[in-house]
């Protein structure tokens, strides 16, 4: 491999996961680990992986259910491995059902489940879209650069994450819970946060272009208009 892979690794048994860990750094993979399912889906929804793998035996959170969080609450593509004991076809049609991109059972070989997670890797690089573009706003997943008539538009993380989410929506709007699960998952801050992070993309979009905004709707959320 050229580059480092990442992965997350979601594993409430420690030995195994310092199994996992030492032999997939070992042949070049950058490892973040979770022993809990909070703690996953916290770095899930905070940083981007080329792959997640996510164990379904979890002691505070079912692993289907947060496969299916991580899928709903995340902006970048992000396949899911899952690694379980559970080998029913019910279990595995339940797991994919719910997000999952390939499925692994217990006990299996390490030298599998590398292959697993780079074929994983692969799918996903040629089937992730780098760039959003709809009317003159255009934001780059890859870089998490956002551009207004190839103009760079100056965002904090959250504002690109909501005007990714927006963007992504357009033209219809996007619910006030949608953004907040999207942007913190089961933990969000005070109930002004996600106010004052619009109020901030609507000063960087209003730096940029006098027609592009982002507008309540009421009893709704908010949505992108001017962006023709």
């Amino acid at each position: 491999m050229n580059k480092k892979n990442s992965l997350l690794l979601i594993e409430d048994n420690l030995a195994i996961a310092k199994q996992i860990s030492s032999f997939l750094e070992g042949i070049g993979w950058q490892i973040d680990f979770a022993s809990v399912g909070e703690l996953g889906l916290k770095l899930a929804i905070e940083n981007t992986y080329d792959v997640i793998l996510l164990d379904l035996n979890l002691p505070d959170i079912d692993g289907i259910a947060l496969c299916s969080s991580i899928k709903s609450s995340t902006l970048h593509v992000m396949p899911i491995l899952m690694v379980t004991a559970r080998d029913t076809f019910e279990d595995k049609a339940r797991g994919f059902s719910n997000g999952a991109d390939d499925y692994i059972t217990k006990p299996f070989d390490l030298r599998e489940l590398a292959l697993r997670c780079e074929a994983l890797t692969r799918r996903s690089t040629l089937h992730t879209e780098r760039k959003l573009t709809k009317g003159h706003l255009c934001v780059d997943l890859r870089s998490n650069a956002s551009f207004w008539q190839g103009n760079s538009i100056v965002l904090t993380g959250i504002g690109f994450k909501i005007l990714h989410k927006l963007l992504e929506a357009y033209p219809y709007p996007v619910s006030r819970s949608e953004l907040v699960s999207s942007l913190w998952g089961e933990d969000p801050p005070e109930s002004n946060a996600l106010k004052s992070h619009i109020y901030s993309l609507r000063k960087a979009l209003a730096s940029v272009s006098d027609t592009a905004c982002v507008e309540r709707v009421s009893n709704v959320g908010y949505i992108l208009k001017g962006i023709e």
